[in-house]
């Protein structure tokens, strides 16, 4: 349960001083599962984390400052459950706001507004084996320029529309200062009633002097009652004609009780790189399971497998499992978990 800690905002650095019209609540997921991975050239039983929500620990807060104006905080940092690691920062999201009638002015590290159409849409959420975002883009692929913004960006400013019946959107700008693939401009607007939800985002990021990456991306839903339709169509594209990859994935889910029933399929092609540039092709087929012992505890368990072509190297635990793969090497992987929220 998530707790509002008054006597934690006046004894912590975090809130300062706390009083009737402000109030800090600590929050956090703890998720572990015992996973198996097969990339053709290697193999490996591992105890991962974050296979059905990111492991986390955050703080967050509000003021209420009168006339409707509220200040708020948030931080949250990712933490390693399966080993107990104690090193936390605040990478995950370290924001302060200012909120009122007419939106919010954001400002810190934060998501993308084109990252928010992966995970908002993904089945999987993007995390653990079946996520969407093993096909995507990742920092280190691209020879000679850097692209850091897929998911998050530092030195934010963003503005996020106020609640205008269905409509929904956002702005964001990051300064570089220096740090490359950091550089970011973007926004996002959407549109949900009833069953419906869709949503288009767009960003460009400098990578170099000389090289920026574009991307596009367009993802909707409809919610059957029995059953949630979801897809997303994304472009990324870097100028001298090093880079250009198109994502797609469609998703359903199926709830009954305390069961959901999940899958996706989705694409990367790499087919229309220019002649010289990164290419390869791959699919990824995803299923899954949730059952909710209680509103914050369930059990889960997923399957995925990626196939690779034309040079591809993409695998379903990503690039930091220190598992070795090859390009045209397939990978697949399952996992059974628990996961607790509070």
């Amino acid at each position: 349960m998530k707790k509002s800690l008054l006597a934690l905002a006046a004894l912590t650095a975090f809130a300062g001083a706390a009083s009737a019209q402000s109030s800090v609540t600590l929050f956090g997921v703890v998720d572990l599962a015992g996973t198996y991975i097969d990339n053709d050239v290697d193999s490996k039983y591992l105890l991962a984390q974050d296979g059905n929500a990111s492991s986390r620990l955050g703080f967050r807060g509000v003021e209420d400052l009168g006339g409707g104006l509220r200040a708020g905080f948030w931080l949250e940092a990712a933490i390693s459950p399966d080993n107990g690691g104690t090193s936390v920062n605040f990478q995950r999201r370290s924001t302060v706001s200012l909120i009122s009638g007419w939106g919010e002015l954001r400002l810190g590290r934060d998501y993308t507004p084109t990252f928010w159409n992966w995970t908002s849409f993904d089945p999987f959420g993007t995390n653990g084996l079946g996520s969407s975002t093993n096909l995507a883009i990742a920092v280190d692929q691209v020879p000679g320029a850097t692209y850091g913004t897929l998911v998050r960006a530092n030195n934010t400013i963003g503005y996020f529309l106020p609640a205008m019946g269905g409509l929904y959107g956002q702005l964001m700008v990051a300064a570089g200062e220096g740090e490359g693939g950091n550089k970011f401009f973007g926004g996002r607007l959407g549109y949900a009633a009833g069953p419906f939800d869709v949503a288009v985002a767009y960003g460009t990021t400098e990578a170099t002097s000389t090289v920026d990456f574009d991307n596009f991306n367009v993802a909707g839903s409809w919610n059957f009652g029995f059953m949630k339709l979801s897809g997303f169509y994304s472009q990324i594209e870097a100028d001298n004609n090093l880079f250009d990859q198109e994502n797609w994935f469609v998703g359903l889910s199926f709830p009954m009780g305390a069961w959901t029933i999940k899958g996706t399929w989705g694409s990367a092609d790499r087919s229309q790189a220019p002649a010289g540039a990164f290419k390869g092709n791959a699919d990824q087929l995803a299923i899954g399971f949730t059952y909710d012992l209680s509103k914050r505890t369930a059990l889960y368990g997923t399957y995925s497998q990626i196939s690779n072509d034309d040079g591809a190297a993409f695998r379903v635990y990503g690039a930091s499992n220190a598992l070795s793969q090859s390009a045209n090497k397939d990978s697949m992987g399952y996992q059974f978990g628990v996961r607790h929220s509070f």
